[in-house]
């Protein structure tokens, strides 16, 4: 089945996939508007959370992707197993990203970068520079697989950065460096945090003695600047086509 052959506006697919007015409560709103993220406990159960961590361990053991001296990483995994599909459709995520991005996105693709022990410390960034403020190309979610603590390296980000209109770069001498407003991104497996991509954000270092296991979504606007570079990454595969349901194929639209 080819994706132009579906024939579903995205409002009609987010209905079909449970997504309604109140999926999100007012306050999970607000939180995004405000801070630029949100916080959704237990999205996802122990044995979901078991089976992802294990496909993750085949697939870095099978790809074997990544750069010297830096984490492994694997993308675009909507291809390479439907035990990644809630990735894509779970209502509640799919609220977040629509309250941000305005009823107009589709999928950039599921990705994973683990944080061995010894790694992470990224600088803070935000994922697309240049926009209007106000003006939001990009959203994210992290999917939690292990527990998100100081010591093993969670997310950080800066709350209200993304009606800021800078990026860390134009106001840090040093964006590694912590930012006095900054919070940790703390959590339990099964969790997931839908966050603002123009928010300033970055991993900390892993501390532990174990790898911090992640997932990432990743939404763009359906028509904009990332148009033309995004198409390769964000694709989908035979099988995937075949597997999936037509409104989650629209997503890919």
């Amino acid at each position: 089945m080819e994706l132009e052959e579906i024939q579903m506006t995205l409002k009609e697919a987010l209905c079909e996939l449970g997504v309604q007015d109140d999926t999100l409560s007012e306050e999970e709103k607000n939180q995004l508007d405000r801070n630029g993220f949100c916080l959704l406990p237990k999205i996802l159960n122990t044995v979901q959370v078991k089976q992802m961590i294990d496909m993750l361990q085949y697939l870095f053991d099978k790809e074997q992707i990544g750069q010297p001296g830096y984490p492994i990483v694997c993308f675009d995994m909507q291809n390479k197993s439907d035990v990644f599909d809630i990735c894509i459709t779970h209502p509640r995520l799919l609220a977040g990203i629509s309250h941000v991005l305005k009823d107009n996105f589709r999928l950039y693709g599921i990705h994973s970068w683990p944080k061995p022990p010894g790694h992470g410390n990224s600088p803070l960034h935000i994922d697309y520079g240049g926009a209007p403020t106000g003006y939001y190309i990009v959203c994210n979610s992290i999917w939690m697989l292990t527990d998100f603590n100081q010591e093993n390296g969670c997310t950080r980000i800066v709350p209200g950065s993304h009606r800021w209109g800078i990026s860390p770069q134009e106001k840090m001498k040093d964006p590694k460096a912590s930012f006095p407003t900054e919070i940790l991104l703390t959590g339990s497996a099964g969790d997931i945090v839908i966050f603002n991509s123009h928010v300033w954000h970055g991993s900390t270092l892993n501390q532990s003695s174990t790898p911090r296991w992640s997932l990432n979504s990743y939404w763009r606007l359906r028509e904009g600047p990332l148009e033309k570079k995004s198409r390769v990454r964000g694709s989908l595969s035979i099988e995937a086509r075949a597997r999936l349901r037509p409104p989650a194929l629209c997503l890919f639209q």
